[in-house]
């Protein structure tokens, strides 16, 4: 699979399905227009693009449109790229309908669509004899069990200190912490400030 260095920011889950079946790289939901009320997602979307680079990949009728519109002027320039797909008639097999614009959504592409818009939009793509190693290991769900930070009486407290160490929202679920991390984090980052948060917390049971 193609690696790419950037992170890509689409619109619903079925997108993110479609596009991680393409690329090896973070893909993130927007939402929808629910992004235009979320500030945390959106302070976090900068701290990926600053970190990574961040590439936009909406549908390409008008409410996608308007969804890349308001993050070019939310996002910081210089870290955005913008990737876009063609207006191709026609309506998701999932679908009872199609869209009132009648075309196809980033989930009905082709691959090769989806790569020739990534590549368009001057994503980084890894070399032919580093695409088989990642940059650094996918964190999983079974990692966070590991270190406590779900499955535990103490699992809130525990993403809590990550949360803080990272200057993260404080109410930001585990999954969306999950997502932030694997965009730009690594897992001696994480274990580190666990190990941290253990040590702190027996000190103060002693």
């Amino acid at each position: 699979m193609t690696r790419i260095r950037e992170a890509i920011l689409v619109e619903g889950r079925y997108d993110v399905n479609t596009v991680r079946q393409v690329v090896d790289t973070v893909v993130l939901e927007s939402g929808g227009f629910r992004i235009f009320n979320n500030k945390d997602q959106l302070k976090l979307l900068r701290r990926i693009a600053e970190t990574r680079g961040l590439i936009v990949l909406t549908d390409s009728d008008g409410a996608g449109f308007v969804i890349r519109n308001y993050l070019k002027g939310a996002l910081p320039k210089g870290c955005v790229k913008q990737a876009y797909v063609p207006d191709i008639a026609g309506k998701e097999r999932r679908k009872r309908h199609g869209s009132k614009e009648g075309k196809l959504g980033v989930e009905g592409m082709r691959p090769q669509v989806i790569l020739d818009a990534l590549r368009r939009a001057g994503a980084t793509f890894a070399q032919q004899d580093e695409s088989e190693t990642p940059v650094h290991p996918v964190i999983t769900k079974a990692d966070f069990y590991e270190w406590g930070l779900s499955g535990r009486s103490d699992s809130t407290a525990r993403r809590a200190a990550v949360l803080h160490a990272l200057d993260l929202p404080a109410h930001m679920t585990a999954n969306a912490l999950l997502e932030f991390i694997n965009a730009v984090g690594t897992h001696e980052q994480v274990a580190e400030i666990i190990q941290q948060y253990v040590e702190k917390t027996e000190k103060i049971e002693e």
